[in-house]
């Protein structure tokens, strides 16, 4: 009898089907976007669909921690004193109107016994020109538009931060992302202020989420604008640089676009500089003021240092025992993003933020808002919030917020100094 060369057909009995897979119990492990690659078919499905409760969530998002921040704001207002409007114009905010009204002095400064002193030209010119833009072109008072131009920068960069934290770790770690950054962050309401924070954070996000889609140029001329924002823009200038290292590197040949990104990362902050300079006929004349007015100068983190001692070991004042603590976190916050390995633009971006912080010998009570953009060390909580259990991730988050809503306010309702 001939022995048949392949095996018989089995045929499952009738009226049966074939067994469900077990539902997993967990999140659902997160494939990150390949760099500059195409999304994969599965993600892709429905994406207009996705794409509009993305925009609705971080749309949410703005409107619910600003609107936290500023309800927490006037509950905290004494009673008789400065308004709300007066309060996210405090400070530094007074010096951006300043420029957006009357434009940049044209010399040094001196106090009446004739030393230097600081003056508008320390303010980078970016976001003084944005309102005064739009006060010229909607007719509102140039503080207002200074609010109302931090308020959509802001929407910005949560629309950047959670689309690059989307691409990188996934919609949940992106949603919580976004929502330590803007609600839980101990001075997130200087997003909301007269600032130029929210706007340096917009270009930087974009810039980075422009990098990580291989936009070379638009990654460029965003980083410009973030060299004309703040002079942390050294921080995007070196994340450029890394990326398009590993990408010339990858592909061993020199390719145009990369470079030109780099070349225009590095020309915003010098062209200022050059420009104070050139107006007061000093090259170092930005440095000086600096130094006249808010005592800045890089000393390699010493006078930090020496504020960490004091404060943990002999101060009992609030502020500055929170404030040397919250620093510290941060300082955990990013080294634990190095040890899980987080995109290397993203990691020098950020480390190169908080180590100019703390390695600058400013104000301490100006620490915390110094550190507001660099994201970084919001990761490793963002992704910890995204495996953990809804009902927990939500309560945790609401703690997190309400702290942060508290402490911005108490800042600027108690705290006598500059923040």
């Amino acid at each position: 009898m001939p022995v048949p060369t392949t095996p018989p057909t089995l045929v499952p009995p009738r009226n049966t089907r074939p067994a469900r897979p077990a539902r997993r119990s967990g999140p659902v492990a997160h494939t990150p976007v390949p760099e500059g690659g195409p999304v994969p078919t599965g993600r892709a499905a429905g994406g207009r669909l996705r794409a509009a409760r993305s925009a609705l969530a971080v749309c949410a998002v703005h409107a619910g921690s600003a609107a936290l921040h500023l309800v927490v704001l006037t509950l905290m207002i004494p009673p008789g004193g400065a308004g709300v409007r007066d309060r996210l114009l405090a400070w530094d905010a007074r010096h951006f109107v300043d420029i957006a009204a009357d434009g940049y002095p044209t010399g040094f400064t001196y106090t009446p016994e004739g030393e230097l002193t600081g003056n508008e030209l320390a303010f980078f010119p970016l976001y003084p020109l944005l309102a005064r833009g739009l006060a010229f072109l909607t007719g509102l008072d140039t503080g207002t538009a200074a609010i109302v131009v931090a308020h959509l920068a802001l929407l910005a960069a949560l629309f950047a931060v959670h689309a690059l934290l989307g691409r990188l770790y996934g919609e949940r770690a992106a949603l919580a992302g976004i929502v330590l950054l803007a609600g839980a962050q101990p001075m997130a309401l200087t997003f909301l202020m007269g600032y130029s924070e929210a706007l340096f954070l917009a270009l930087a996000a974009g810039a980075l989420l422009a990098l990580h889609r291989r936009a070379w140029l638009t990654a460029g001329v965003l980083s410009l604008l973030c060299g004309l924002t703040r002079p942390v823009a050294l921080a995007v200038a070196l994340a450029v640089a890394v990326a398009a290292g590993q990408h010339l590197l990858r592909h061993r040949r020199v390719e145009a676009r990369p470079v030109a990104a780099v070349l225009l990362a590095c020309a915003g902050t010098p062209a200022y500089l050059a420009w104070v300079g050139a107006r007061l006929g000093r090259m170092d004349a930005w440095f000086l003021i600096q130094r006249a007015g808010w005592g800045t100068g890089w000393d390699h983190g010493a006078a930090f240092w020496r504020f960490l001692g004091e404060a943990l070991a002999r101060q009992d004042g609030w502020v500055p025992v929170s404030t040397a603590v919250l620093v510290l976190v941060v300082l955990g916050g990013t080294v634990a993003a190095w040890g899980r390995g987080a995109w290397p633009p993203l990691l020098v971006y950020g480390t190169v933020v908080v180590v100019l912080a703390v390695g600058q010998s400013n104000y301490y009570h100006s620490k915390l808002r110094l550190l507001l953009p660099a994201v970084v060390f919001l990761v490793p909580a963002a992704r910890a919030l995204a495996g953990a259990r809804t009902r927990t991730a939500v309560a945790v988050s609401a703690g997190a917020v309400l702290f942060g809503c508290w402490y911005g306010a108490y800042m600027l309702t108690t705290w006598p100094y500059a923040i």
